[in-house]
């Protein structure tokens, strides 16, 4: 029997066990999407009313828009900068937390309240505290005299946005810190006390021995930190939502604001299109380019 004979008896075998799996898939994730391709070319009423097929019009708004360009660089800018601050602070805590010290247990609980809170509740902090009138970094910052009166982090686009970086690497520090610390842990002592009887450095040793073992664990993170950042949307809507213009948005509130402000139920599914193939081309670059499932060299 060929071998490709046996390998399509063996799918045929595990079939009944995997099947439920496969239906899941089709229902979760391959069903939505395709629906969501379909209803991009839709011609939909304000209140959603499929009044028949639109072809690619709903695209040819989309790129008529003049603020797409700014809003797409606006897009990576919010993603590069929170992923790749997050993963630097995380990989220093991370390895802060993997030494021993008195108290590391209620340091390491700590970590993990920015993951355990709501998002939306978060922000909100964030947005009162920095608050011109009544937050307190504010008035702090008024009473030591750095400030003459309070300023409006959160009242312009530059700053507002600024900020939204600053809350979006605050909540996303825990998770990655843990996915490193977890990577931390699974690497054998003797590969780093072997660089030390070689008279490596700390920086040497981290650079050469544990960084590269932890490749698998950075890849993981990453992937999930992309495509959670890329659709952050309570973070953005509090904090840039109020602000008029597009000045301070991403792909993800274009289309809540081309569904909520213009009633374009129609363009909004081709934003989200959109939305789906930029995240999926940047996973597929950074996956070819760090190759995470290579084999570490030890």
């Amino acid at each position: 029997m060929s071998r490709g004979r046996t390998r399509f008896t063996a799918g045929l075998a595990a079939l009944p066990w995997i099947a439920p799996v496969l239906v899941l898939i089709a229902a979760i994730v391959l069903f939505p999407v395709g629906y969501m391709l379909w209803t991009s070319t839709r011609n939909l009423s304000a209140y959603g009313q499929d009044r028949g097929s639109a072809g690619f019009g709903n695209y040819r708004t989309l790129f008529r828009i003049p603020e797409l360009g700014s809003v797409l660089l606006h897009t990576v800018i919010w993603v590069a900068a929170v992923v790749l601050i997050t993963l630097v602070l995380s990989a220093g805590l991370a390895q802060f937390l993997n030494k021993d010290f008195p108290g590391r247990t209620a340091v390491r609980l700590a970590v993990l309240v920015p993951w355990a809170a709501s998002v939306v509740m978060t922000t909100t902090v964030f947005y009162y505290l920095l608050d011109p009138d009544v937050g307190l970094v504010n008035r702090f910052l008024v009473d030591i005299g750095i400030l003459d009166r309070g300023y409006g982090f959160t009242k312009q686009p530059t700053q507002a946005f600024l900020v939204a970086i600053g809350v979006a690497v605050f909540v996303s520090i825990p998770f990655v810190t843990y996915t490193l610390l977890a990577g931390l842990q699974s690497i054998p002592a003797e590969i780093t006390e072997a660089g030390r009887v070689d008279g490596a450095n700390s920086w040497q040793r981290y650079r050469h021995l544990t960084l590269p073992q932890l490749r698998p664990a950075i890849a993981v993170s990453t992937i999930i930190m992309i495509i959670n950042v890329f659709n952050q949307l309570p973070i953005l809507q509090v904090l840039t939502g109020s602000i008029a213009g597009f000045d301070a948005d991403t792909t993800t509130t274009l289309t809540f604001k081309l569904i909520r402000q213009n009633q374009q139920i129609d363009t909004a599914a081709a934003m989200s299109v959109l939305n789906f193939v930029l995240i999926v081309a940047i996973i597929a670059i950074y996956v070819k380019v760090v190759r995470p499932a290579d084999q570490v060299e030890s």
